[in-house]
């Protein structure tokens, strides 16, 4: 093979590539990557598994750097008349876009799913369940707000 032919083949690699990339980006669509929001509205469900009442049902707005707690105390974001939840048990926030709970050091931890959280956030999603004392509170939902 000679230098022309070469530079032919490699060539017609180039323009295969560049027109792929332009393919998927088209589909992709044309406008710039949207901005993580700042809020995201939460609808819960939560039920108390002590006095077997109904579950209540609850919209709550987390915000990007004010992190929502749930606790049995008066200034809890979401209090809860729970004698097995700490004051401040756990809390939920705001990253980038992404909701995270954590157990705030509670003597009986808090679970997510079934699945006791260390110390760290794990993300959360409609569907959850977040299990803090005999309290059970399921994201029903989630949209920015």
């Amino acid at each position: 093979m000679n230098f022309d032919a070469t530079m032919r083949l490699g060539s017609l690699e180039m323009l295969a590539a560049l027109a792929a990339f332009g393919y998927v980006g088209a589909r992709m669509g044309s406008g710039a990557l949207a901005a993580p929001p700042k809020a995201l509205e939460l609808s819960l469900s939560v039920q108390d598994g002590a006095t077997r009442s109904p579950a209540r049902e609850m919209m709550l707005t987390v915000t990007d750097g004010a992190p929502v707690i749930i606790g049995r105390s008066a200034e809890a974001d979401v209090s809860l008349n729970d004698p097995e939840v700490s004051r401040r048990h756990a809390r939920l926030e705001l990253v980038r876009g992404v909701t995270y709970v954590a157990d705030q050091g509670s003597r009986n931890g808090t679970f997510l799913n079934g699945k006791a959280l260390a110390d760290e956030s794990i993300e959360l999603r409609p569907g959850d369940d977040i299990d803090v004392g005999n309290t059970r509170i399921t994201v029903q939902a989630m949209e920015r707000s």
